[in-house]
This record gives C-alpha cells, structure tokens and sequence, in this order.
C-alpha cells in the first residue's frame, strides 16, 4: 500500500494541458461528477460500457479495459475495434489493476465492476487521481430513489461521456438516430402491443430477470411487449418460478452467452421445468437468444430491440 500511496501523490502533482474552456459537470447517480480537464487515459469495464467508448471513437483514450473474456465471448467486430488495447482483469478489477496504468478516469457500474462495501469504488479511487463515472442503471443499487427504467439510460449515458471527452457531437448524433429507429418502430407496431414477455439469464433453481429498473423492461416495452417481472423493485434480481408461471408469459427473451448450445439450452431447461413447461411462450417456442451486450445499456440496445420485435410480431415485418 505504501507504494500505491507514492504513485496517488505522483498522479496528483501531474499537470495536464488538456484544460476545457470552463469546468465540466455530469449527474452521477445524483452527485456531480466535476472535471476541470478531459480525461486522457480512461479504464473502461464491461462490454456494453466499451461499446459506448468504442462508438465515440475513444480508443486513442482507453489505456486498458477490465471485465471482458471472464465472462463472454467478444464478437469479431468488437475484437477489431479493440485493436491492442490490453484487458487489465478478465473480471472485476483490483486498486492494482487499475493504478498501475495511470488512469484519470474509470468507467464503470456497480456491479458493473464495482461492488458497495468492496475493495473498488469511486471513494477508494479519488486518492489515486481517477474519477468514477457510474453507470446510471446501476445507480439503483444505491439510491432507491431513482426513476423506472426508460431508453434515456443509454441516450443519458452515451451523452454524459461524449461531454466529458469532448466528443458532444458524436454523441448527439448517435443519440439522435437511435431515437429516430425507435420511432420508426413503435409507428410500424402501432396498436399491437401488449405481448406478456420473461426475460431469463440463463437456468437456475430461481430465476434471475429483470425488474423495473433495467432496461431490458424499458426494451421489451419498446418492442411493443409487457415485462411480467416489472413489479420486482430492482434493476437484475431474482424471482420465483411460481410466480413467473403464474403471469403465462406468452414470449421470452433469453441470455444468450454463446457457451454450449447458447440460448437453445436455457429454452431446454424451460421445456423441462415443471412449472414454467405449461406457459404459452414455452408451448408455442416463442423465444429470442441476445447477447449480454444487447440486454445490459450499451449502443447494441436499439437494434436488439428491432429483433425483440420482429420475433414478437412477425407479421409486421
């Protein structure tokens, strides 16, 4: 620890000419998150969260990023955007990890790389130089105050770093097509909605889904359905089977974490379950597999909700 303390007083006395014309202020989960200089060297956790940095271009930023390949498998395209920035922990970082390259600025959520009460979070960071940007989604964890999931997750999100990284305009544009497909989309869905809709991440004696403030229940609302576990007061959590049987969802969106025979093994599972083999969705095989990166806030969230609902309502399409 003595070594870390000497590389914090090091970091601090480390003077950037990348000054903003005025100080920078972004909410982070109800605080302000205040920069007087554009980060330079930004740690990135997750795959959805680097999707965000990888569509503003930030790569020349990112000196390294942390929970990737202990859990999923990277897509080709991620892996070419990727290019030689260095994976610094296959999961959840250590203080280690992330001092030793000299970051100004991770970004990350809880549970998302964090964890409250663990070992990394944004208080244990501030005396080694590096600002904490929170995945809003995560705020839920804790401030139970916080608004139902919508799709301003990830548009909020997306234009929080664009400001910090001087990348606005990029940022504005994304936002700005993202929000023209999706309204696009509700006018070809029009009056068909209404499809009762389980999201499941993968089998287990319970399941573990999405409540209302993740956004899959903002997605799948999208998509022109009804999330049957958006009481659950959480954002990721876990129900019973009893209770998901009992609302007969008539469609499921499966976690697909390509391992195996992916998501046709988690639709196996259900097949077999006693409780949930009698629901319409089950009998009738009405299921899509996606990505963690398409169901967690992240740029792959409006296409993947395009497929949600072309599955849901193929004769729209």
């Amino acid at each position: 620890m003595k070594a870390l303390k000497s590389l914090a007083m090091s970091l601090a006395l480390i003077a950037s000419t990348n000054a903003y014309a005025e100080t920078i202020s972004v909410d982070n989960c109800g605080q302000p998150l205040t920069f007087d200089k554009m980060p330079e060297r930004i740690v990135v956790h997750d795959m959805n969260m680097t999707d965000m940095a990888f569509a503003l271009g930030l790569q020349d930023k990112i000196v390294g990023l942390t929970g990737i390949t202990g859990w999923y498998k990277t897509s080709p395209d991620f892996d070419k955007l990727r290019g030689e920035i260095p994976e610094l922990a296959p999961k959840y970082p250590s203080v280690e990890n992330l001092v030793a390259v000299k970051p100004d600025m991770f970004f990350a959520g809880w549970y998302y790389g964090m964890k409250p009460g663990g070992d990394v979070t944004p208080e244990s960071l501030e005396p080694f130089g590096i600002k904490t940007m929170v995945l809003t989604e995560s705020c839920i964890h804790l401030n139970k105050d916080r608004p139902q999931a919508s799709m301003d997750l990830l548009f909020d999100d997306v234009m929080r770093l664009g400001k910090v990284t001087g990348t606005n305009a990029k940022a504005e544009e994304l936002v700005k097509a993202w929000k023209e497909q999706l309204s696009a989309l509700e006018a070809k869905i029009g009056e068909k909605k209404g499809l009762r809709v389980f999201l499941l991440d993968g089998p287990a004696d319970k399941p573990f889904t999405a409540g209302q403030f993740a956004i899959p229940d903002a997605m799948i609302s999208a998509a022109g359905g009804v999330n049957v576990t958006h009481d659950l007061p959480t954002s990721w959590g876990r129900t019973s089977w009893e209770a998901v049987a009992a609302t007969n969802p008539q469609f499921l969106v499966l976690l697909d974490y390509q391992t195996g025979n992916g998501a046709a093994d988690t639709f196996k599972f259900l097949q077999e379950h006693p409780a949930m083999a009698a629901t319409d969705a089950v009998k009738n095989k009405r299921w899509i597999g996606l990505r963690y990166e398409e169901l967690t806030p992240g740029p792959a969230n409006v296409a993947a909700i395009e497929k949600m609902a072309k599955a849901m309502y193929p004769d729209l399409f």
